[in-house]
């Protein structure tokens, strides 16, 4: 099986801090963060890189202001 390096980048303005991404990323990378957004939402950040690209954040967010980057990783 193929393993990968991912990274997500998260559109501060149009998250609405629900936390669904929050609750399934299996490797703990966003957490909702201490600031509001312009519509004074706490949004989700990311607080480290250990993304495996398992899609699971951007396939649960109702807003869809996930993008995730994956890259193939050699084994």
């Amino acid at each position: 099986m193929a393993k990968f390096k991912g990274a997500i980048v998260i559109d501060i303005e149009k998250c609405k801090g629900c936390g669904l991404c929050v609750e399934v990323c299996p490797q703990d990378v966003i957490v909702l963060g201490n600031n509001v957004n312009n519509k004074g939402y706490f949004y989700a950040d990311i607080i480290k890189e250990d993304c495996t690209a398992c899609e699971n954040c951007v396939m649960v967010c109702p807003d869809a202001v996930i993008t995730l980057y994956k890259a193939k990783l050699e084994v």
